[in-house]
């Protein structure tokens, strides 16, 4: 198979969607890899790696996608990109199809096969979502104490507070692998942390693990009303696999919050939970509505590039090399994890959540998907 890597196209995301150690691995299983120009810079793999690696280092992105049976990306086809998918060709990224309708528009209408990271189950958890979800949570905290201070229109306070000062007061909407490693930083450096999940056997399980500066909530409405009210920093860490985030926090929660406070809603890739919230990027983080800091941007781990490359490609390499092997029809039958990937095939909708949000008809995969 001949696998193709794009450079990654969209503001301010310098992540790349395969290391050179994974084009030699590739290439050991008899496959050819084909990588843009630069892919790799940004997270400090020059083209040079990539070339002893054994992988052809190409000129421009449309001789990727002219070429590649498969595509492997980080982030979701760009407008420029959608024009040159071809029916047919595998692309294996995350899509976040909730949060957009040219894009889930563009990919139906091109017929290809359409992995994404986001929905992949392997039991009862999502590997290749996990990995930035941690890298994500962790940067909430880092990103929301940084936008607490005064220069940046925050409160101007010290998240951890010193001694015979207050620290600052944390709220985490969502008890899952963001949330969690959100909490645990805002705790490490002092912080009164309050988590609210709906799930009381997560909440038992969170107070088992984590240091007692750290409250745990039934998320309802009341106390989601309550907590809002009194966060200095608030983080939205809600995920329904492939679906709109649910919101949690309205416009009249908004204005309960202090002036100065701090909103990062890591959920904003999939519509966000919090009613105010819209996508930014790193170079435009934040605006400010009601006079709370608001912090949209929509692809966070891509700041901590090197990082965030290593730990994603990690988990998406071996389900890479099994598509390759197998082809993804073989893949996904023997595969479940590969199968619940799938979310678009011949135009159809194959994911019943990503259905629901785009309000497209469903059409279960075992429909569409070819017998070999």
């Amino acid at each position: 198979m001949i696998i193709g890597v794009p450079k990654e196209i969209k503001k301010d995301e310098y992540r790349v969607s395969l290391l050179p150690v994974g084009a030699e691995t590739l290439k050991k299983h008899g496959h050819k890899v084909l990588v843009e120009k630069g892919a790799g810079v940004g997270s400090g793999f020059p083209d040079s790696d990539y070339r002893a690696a054994g992988a052809t280092i190409v000129p421009s992105a449309r001789q990727i996608f002219r070429k590649a049976d498969m595509i492997i990306k980080v982030k979701e086809p760009q407008a420029v990109e959608i024009k040159m998918i071809r029916k047919n060709q595998v692309v294996f990224t995350y899509f976040h199809f909730a949060s957009s309708k040219p894009l889930t528009d563009g990919m139906m209408k091109s017929h290809a096969i359409c992995i994404a990271y986001e929905t992949m189950v392997d039991s009862g958890k999502l590997p290749l979502l996990m990995p930035m979800s941690e890298v994500a949570g962790r940067m909430a905290i880092q990103e929301g104490a940084k936008y607490l201070e005064r220069p940046m229109m925050g409160r101007g306070i010290l998240l951890g507070g010193v001694p015979g000062v207050e620290p600052a007061h944390v709220v985490v909407l969502g008890g899952g692998v963001v949330g969690t490693h959100a909490a645990k930083m805002a705790a490490g450096l002092g912080a009164k942390v309050t988590i609210l999940d709906v799930n009381l056997d997560r909440l038992r399980y969170l107070s088992d693990v984590l240091p007692a500066n750290v409250t745990l909530l039934m998320s309802n409405i009341a106390n989601i009303r309550k907590m809002v009210a009194r966060a200095d920093l608030l983080v939205g860490a809600v995920l329904i696999p492939g679906a709109k985030a649910p919101r949690l926090v309205t416009r009249s929660m908004i204005k309960t919050m202090k002036k100065g406070a701090v909103i990062v809603d890591v959920a904003v890739d999939q519509g966000g939970c919090i009613e105010t919230i819209r996508p930014t990027t790193h170079t435009n983080p934040t605006y400010v509505i009601d006079g709370v800091v608001h912090y949209g941007v929509a692809n966070m781990p891509g700041a901590v590039c090197r990082t965030s490359t290593i730990a994603l490609t990690n988990a998406t390499l071996p389900y890479a090399i099994e598509i390759a092997d197998k082809g993804y029809v073989k893949a996904a039958r023997t595969n479940r994890t590969i199968w619940t990937g799938i979310n678009m095939l011949n135009g159809k909708v194959t994911d019943e959540a990503v259905a629901k949000a785009v309000r497209q008809k469903y059409t279960p995969l075992e429909h569409v998907l070819p017998k070999k």
